[in-house]
């Protein structure tokens, strides 16, 4: 009786199976680690408490988490604090300069300044200890000529014109994270930076827009004809008359729209009557669209084309870009030859 006593004791005391199998850390690489990620980023992507680029969306609640992970950092803070301005990832300065106190190695951020207000040298620079050596590190020093050459203070709705301390302060310790611990921003720039590059501003459903002057200053390489080198080149997801970061069906219309307006202009200069109501006919782009631009000289317009295509249709159209660049290239081979 004794001894039955004992196993039931021992049965009730003994822990339950989970508890002997091994720890599954969330992660891309091992099946168990990709299914535990997931379940949490679905947990996450469901929750109105996270930004809206992560509502609904699991794939980028997926990279947070292992951002968060890697940081050793906590994932509501990482996804608060994590911006895409411009489709560029870029973390608030808020956030590095807590990670950069926080993290053990060194003394908190203090700053130092010089200058008078308005004068081109007023500005501050970033510096703490280390505490394993007891050196002092100093950043960079960041003052109004910077700013000035650089152009941050000309964007619409600036900060460095209304709160310039405060960024002073943010860009200079962004600086100091990147040249004494770049880990621990994983080599991403800060939000503010991102800002200053593109005049992006954030609307109340997440997304962020920007003015067509600015995309001008990152426009490409002329083309080969005049027409061609006066088109502006914007990234795909921009309407290029608005500024505004488009869905993909609103990019879809407005690729619609420019191609009307395109064909529209060579019949003009052809002398044609066509008329652009024969265009309302147009609901999808064609593989003869796209292939039609690259005999035209306009490879960029037939890419943007060939992306609303099959797989198979945008390997023909960039072959058939591939070839004419090698039969332009070849006459000028022979010549250097010669």
């Amino acid at each position: 009786m004794t001894e039955v006593a004992t196993s039931i004791h021992s049965l009730r005391n003994q822990p339950p199976a989970e508890a002997s199998l091994p720890v599954v850390r969330a992660s891309f690489f091992d099946l168990q680690g990709f299914e535990l990620l997931q379940r949490v980023a679905k947990a996450f992507a469901s929750s109105t408490l996270v930004p809206q680029t992560y509502q609904g969306n699991v794939a980028n609640c997926m990279i947070a988490l292992n951002l968060a992970e890697r940081l050793r950092a906590d994932a509501l803070m990482v996804m608060q604090n994590l911006y895409i301005v411009h489709g560029n990832p870029g973390w608030s300065s808020k956030f590095l300069i807590a990670s950069v106190n926080t993290c053990g190695r060194y003394e908190s951020l203090r700053y130092e300044w010089r200058g008078e207000k308005g004068a081109d040298d007023y500005g501050c620079r970033a510096w703490t200890v280390e505490k394993s050596t007891g050196e002092k590190l100093h950043g960079v020093w960041i003052d109004w000529k910077m700013v000035k050459a650089e152009g941050w203070n000309k964007k619409s709705g600036s900060k460095w014109l209304t709160m310039e301390d405060q960024m002073f302060v943010y860009r200079s310790a962004a600086f100091w994270q990147r040249a004494y611990a770049p880990e621990i921003s994983m080599g991403l720039p800060s939000q503010e930076e991102l800002a200053d590059t593109y005049d992006a501003k954030r609307g109340e459903d997440g997304v962020y827009e920007v003015p067509l002057e600015d995309l001008q200053k990152q426009r490409r390489a002329p083309r080969a004809t005049a027409s061609q080198a006066a088109a502006l080149s914007a990234p795909d997801d921009v309407d290029t008359s608005t500024g505004e970061v488009l869905s993909q069906q609103q990019f879809r219309n407005a690729m619609q729209q420019r191609r009307q307006a395109e064909q529209v202009r060579v019949n003009d200069d052809r002398g044609d009557a066509s008329e652009p109501e024969q265009f309302d006919q147009i609901n999808q782009p064609t593989l003869e669209e796209a292939l039609a631009f690259v005999r035209k000289g306009d490879p960029d317009m037939a890419r943007d084309i060939a992306r609303s295509l099959s797989e198979k249709d945008q390997a023909i159209v960039e072959q058939t870009i591939n070839n004419q660049q090698a039969s332009a290239d070849r006459p000028r081979r022979q010549r250097n030859l010669e």
